[in-house]
């Protein structure tokens, strides 16, 4: 799609430097003015934003419109309070797990991020060895600028794919064949994009991949590359090729052509939980999008027991969005979250150290919770309960809606 008029200048302007930029790894070398030491993974932001092009840091860190759910993820887990445990021999905890089967360090896992190349020029390989060394799992998303071949190159490790459903079906079974033959373990199937939220961030800047990167899970299939666009480069993307006919009935259909598991991403309602447990899907991801597509909805952690208590324990929920600390995830577990997933921090950390930075927030988040652990007086994550925590509901003695 071309664009016109000074629009197009200006973004073929920035394009240029923007691709420059990232060719000449700008913003990744040792010459770099040391960092200070960095003590919790939320520091690496400024960093990235520091070191990163304007298109490139307001694609990963904005929100939807007014973006009172992107501060509502972070701000709910501050309403949530701790009731510790104490005189309980704490000199050994366990906080080793398993999800779908399979065994990880702990229950902290690496969520779906695009375009990780943008933030560092080993993107997603480097996010994979990272979690590979600390022992969990990474998700790689659909629009990553690293295959799935690639990424599995990388070494073992335990690894799972978000899918975009896209209109053309047989792109869909080949990704998804891909992906098992590469040895993935898992499909997160992100539900909560028919459409393309709207990010004002980036049409302002009409964001656009660099034309060094491509989408390279697509490469091949004449859909790896991102046109510019009046807006959004990636709204017009995903106008034309994601499939808004979505539904349920394809939760089934994916069952008849992979023999992997599937997470349903984007579920933040009791009565889709319900339908997730009905439809055969293994487990439930309860997620707003890192609140980019609709606005005003509830932060994950407050939407959280909701779909717990809907699942019944016959499947398992984990949690995506807003966490930053290891008290976050002790709340989660807390909830009912059989793990959580992180996602914007790993693309900061990458910005700011490459894999030493993701295997810094790994091991900070970790440590973080451990602690967090100890102080509430469990040793092993089935002595985390709902009794360890107090909500804001339980201050105002709201029941939960009826399911």
């Amino acid at each position: 799609m071309q664009n016109g008029g000074r629009f197009g200048l200006q973004n073929s302007t920035r394009l240029h430097a923007y691709s420059s930029w990232l060719q000449s790894g700008a913003g990744f070398t040792a010459s770099q003015e040391k960092m200070g030491e960095i003590t919790n993974m939320m520091e690496y932001q400024a960093i990235a934003k520091q070191k990163l092009p304007k298109m490139a840091y307001d694609y990963y860190a904005s929100g939807a419109e007014d973006e009172w759910t992107l501060k509502e993820n972070r701000e709910a887990f501050s309403r949530i309070l701790f009731r510790p445990r104490i005189l309980i021999d704490v000199s050994t905890i366990d906080m080793t797990t398993s999800v779908l089967g399979l065994k990880i360090s702990m229950p902290i896992m690496i969520a779906p991020t695009a375009f990780q190349k943008m933030a560092h020029p080993e993107g997603e390989y480097a996010t994979a060895r990272a979690a590979a060394a600390a022992g969990t799992a990474m998700t790689l998303s659909s629009w990553a600028t690293s295959s799935v071949e690639e990424v599995a190159s990388t070494g073992p490790g335990i690894r799972f794919f978000q899918l975009y459903v896209y209109k053309d079906r047989k792109v869909v079974e080949q990704l998804v064949r891909r992906a098992e033959k590469a040895g993935f373990k898992a499909i997160a199937l992100t539900v909560d994009t028919p459409r393309l939220g709207r990010r004002e961030a980036d049409i302002k800047n009409r964001f656009v991949l660099p034309p060094n990167l491509t989408l390279k899970n697509f490469e091949g299939l004449d859909l790896g590359k991102m046109d510019q666009a009046a807006d959004s480069g990636l709204a017009s993307y995903v106008a034309g090729q994601i499939d808004r006919t979505l539904s349920w009935k394809d939760v089934k259909w994916l069952q008849t052509i992979t023999t992997m598991p599937i997470l349903v991403k984007g579920v933040i309602t009791a009565e889709d939980a319900r339908l997730a447990v009905h439809s055969g899907a293994a487990g439930i991801i309860v997620s707003n999008h890192g609140a980019r597509q609709l606005d005003y909805v509830p932060a994950t952690i407050s939407a959280l027991e909701e779909v717990v208590t809907a699942a019944q324990g016959r499947i398992p929920v984990f949690l995506d969005g807003g966490v930053r600390r290891g008290t976050d995830v002790f709340k989660a577990l807390a909830l009912g979250a059989a793990g959580v997933f992180i996602g914007r921090p790993v693309v900061f950390a990458l910005a700011a150290e490459g894999e030493a930075g993701v295997r810094n927030i790994l091991r900070m988040i970790r440590e973080e919770f451990e602690l967090t652990m100890a102080l509430g007086g469990c040793t092993k994550l089935s002595d985390i309960t709902r009794r360890h925590i107090f909500t804001e509901d339980d201050r105002l003695g709201r029941p939960l809606p009826r399911l």
